[in-house]
């Protein structure tokens, strides 16, 4: 039984499920500090790990000498993309002109997201035309805090100039609001 999710990620849990399985009755559980085979049979089943060599290095010893070395290199490593000017003069560059590189927060965690822009605020001469109703309402977080908006239709105006304002932006926003709701009271009464 595999299927694949919408990322193209395949999931096989018929096959999976056992090994999930023993992989958590064979881990130490925080409350009791044993594993759960072990409290509940009083033994660890035995795992290809327990067959494996006890003494193995954990680092051979040229590969160590070779980390010691990249750690000493990278010290002083420098990307450069050196200009015409430069590479015509010398294929060495000036050590001089190289500048200290500082880390940004965006380069720290490139796939966190901005947060995104608040709405724009609707001055009064930019309303195309007078009030005709409001359509729906909505809640949004603004600096921090809730505020309800009301999509405006204005008169002889097409759809795409509909436009979310807040209550004390609407003129005659008591007026206009009152038919809202009383629509909303309409249709759950015939619902």
């Amino acid at each position: 039984m595999e299927y694949k999710d919408h990322e193209g990620y395949s999931h096989d849990w018929v096959t999976l499920l056992l090994e999930v399985q023993l992989s958590y009755n064979t881990s130490q559980h925080s409350t009791t500090g044993r594993s759960p085979s072990l409290v509940e049979k009083g033994w660890n089943p035995l795992l290809p790990v327990d067959h494996l060599k006890k003494k193995l290095l954990t680092i051979y010893p040229t590969a160590e000498d070779f980390r010691d070395m990249w750690k000493k290199a990278w010290k002083h490593a420098v990307e450069v993309r050196i200009t015409e000017e430069f590479s015509r003069k010398h294929p060495v560059f000036p050590w001089s002109l190289v500048k200290p590189y500082f880390q940004t927060e965006e380069d720290k965690c490139p796939s966190r997201k901005k947060n995104p822009t608040p709405p724009e605020i609707v001055e009064m001469e930019a309303f195309p035309g007078p009030v005709n109703k409001i359509i729906k309402a909505r809640k949004i977080r603004l600096n921090s805090k809730d505020q309800r908006q009301y999509l405006v239709r204005f008169k002889n105006q097409t759809a795409y100039k509909e436009k979310w304002l807040a209550e004390d932006a609407i003129p005659d926003g008591d007026l206009h609001l009152s038919g809202l709701k009383a629509s909303r009271r309409t249709e759950k009464s015939h619902q």
